[in-house]
């Protein structure tokens, strides 16, 4: 069975070498040496990766200095001018995120001049990730179907067409027909087209409980015999469907690891890190809010933000 997925949607603060590493179905696209991550280690030259689930910054000089940002938590990328300390006044790529309510940005520059790979590899393999949530995500009421047959993605190949699958979603039920394929299992109404399920075989086992019926029992046990051989297979090498190439080639990702050298002190597993304070975003902050009265603290405080606490802030902070 497939680990959790996190890496596209996440956003993570020095993580360790084991969640740098490729996950099964992850692969690396490109890689950008010299890339200074100007808002929260400003000066620090590093490597910049993109994988198809999300982009890892890893400082050179302190290689546990790192970052996972993943393209599910992408809001928008814009291109900006910014103020490194390798480069001066640039022009550098601007990456707003939310993960779990919280709203992250970064921004990264190339201190190599004349280069525009950064910005175009970066935009590009997320456009990719964007357009390819059908092999990903569970969808309801889409253009799957087309005369009767699956409209098949790129890389799919169907293993089986069952006919006579009742929905069991209503109480009179809904016969229909189901397409198994490779990276996905589709349900569609006989009599309407339009109502279907897409459920991806990364969504198995996963908090969404639906209810099929199939006669008789012996077609339903085969049914299911191939659905969990076919996700299996699945499992052991996922298709996440981001289809993009570099001309170059980069090196593969073990190449370019290098081994981290374990500091001489003794770091409280139970210790908050604080490494994401430096990338909060408050984009919509032009002055300070309006002062009010805190019980708690028996003064004067900056009214707080839409669901933040003082108790929260405290959290943080310890």
């Amino acid at each position: 069975v497939l680990d959790v997925l996190w890496e596209d949607r996440d956003v993570r603060f020095d993580i360790s070498p084991q969640q740098m590493k490729m996950r099964p179905g992850e692969v690396l696209i490109d890689c950008l040496e010299s890339i200074e991550d100007t808002k929260g280690n400003n000066g620090d030259r590093g490597r910049l990766l993109v994988t198809n689930l999300r982009i890892i910054w890893r400082s050179l000089s302190l290689p546990r200095v790192n970052l996972s940002v993943g393209y599910n938590c992408i809001i928008n990328i814009t291109t900006r001018t910014a103020n490194s300390k390798l480069r001066g006044q640039t022009e550098a790529l601007y990456i707003l995120t939310k993960c779990n309510n919280t709203r992250f940005e970064f921004i990264f520059t190339n201190v190599v001049p004349g280069s525009p790979r950064l910005f175009t590899s970066v935009i590009a393999v997320h456009r990719a990730y964007e357009t390819s949530k059908m092999y990903r995500d569970l969808k309801l009421r889409s253009a799957l179907i087309q005369n009767k047959q699956l409209r098949l993605l790129p890389q799919e190949q169907i293993y089986d067409k069952i006919n006579g699958v009742w929905n069991l979603s209503s109480d009179q039920g809904n016969l229909g027909t189901f397409f198994i394929t490779n990276v996905r299992i589709v349900w569609h109404a006989n009599m309407n087209d339009s109502f279907n399920v897409s459920i991806p075989y990364l969504q198995i086992s996963g908090g969404y409980v639906l209810g099929f019926k199939i006669d008789p029992v012996e077609k339903l046990q085969e049914a299911v015999k191939e659905i969990n051989s076919l996700h299996r297979v699945y499992s052991a090498n996922p298709i996440f469907g981001v289809d993009y190439e570099m001309e170059e080639k980069p090196q593969p990702l073990e190449d370019l690891t290098v081994e981290q050298v374990q500091d001489d002190v003794e770091i409280e597993s139970d210790e908050q890190t604080d490494a994401f304070v430096a990338y909060f975003a408050d984009e919509n902050k032009q002055h300070d809010r309006e002062p009010v009265f805190s019980e708690e603290l028996g003064l004067a405080i900056e009214k707080l933000k839409d669901g933040f606490t003082l108790q929260g802030l405290w959290e943080v902070m310890t």
